[in-house]
């Protein structure tokens, strides 16, 4: 287990940034944050195959691009995150968070 901790989210247009306790500064989309949920509900969906004729609810078309709502820690390990689409059941540990955000270099 990694002793890193966020130290600092931040939204960024589109993405979350994040300071870490080990001085690294990461980000990540929120389109792919949505994407890749870990609740059991869409990694059940990943694993079926893409329907080409899917038509989106309207409330999928209402909420319109991925953007948080709330996020919401859970204890010293993770974070819940609310989306505008109504989906709240995805549990982000810190881990997941670091392995899927990528380093950014900060501008002096």
């Amino acid at each position: 287990m990694n002793d890193t901790a966020p130290t600092r989210l931040q939204r960024v247009g589109d993405s979350l940034e994040i300071a870490w306790s080990d001085g690294a500064h990461t980000r990540v989309a929120w389109q792919k944050l949505r994407k890749m949920c870990p609740c059991a509900m869409c990694n059940d969906e990943r694993q079926k195959p893409v329907d080409p004729f899917r038509l989106l609810s309207d409330k999928e078309l209402a909420a319109g691009a991925p953007a948080p709502v709330k996020m919401l820690p859970k204890g010293n390990y993770a974070y819940q995150i609310i989306w505008n689409d109504g989906h709240d059941t995805g549990i982000y540990t810190i881990e997941y968070l670091r392995q899927l955000s990528t380093p950014v270099e900060l501008k002096e």
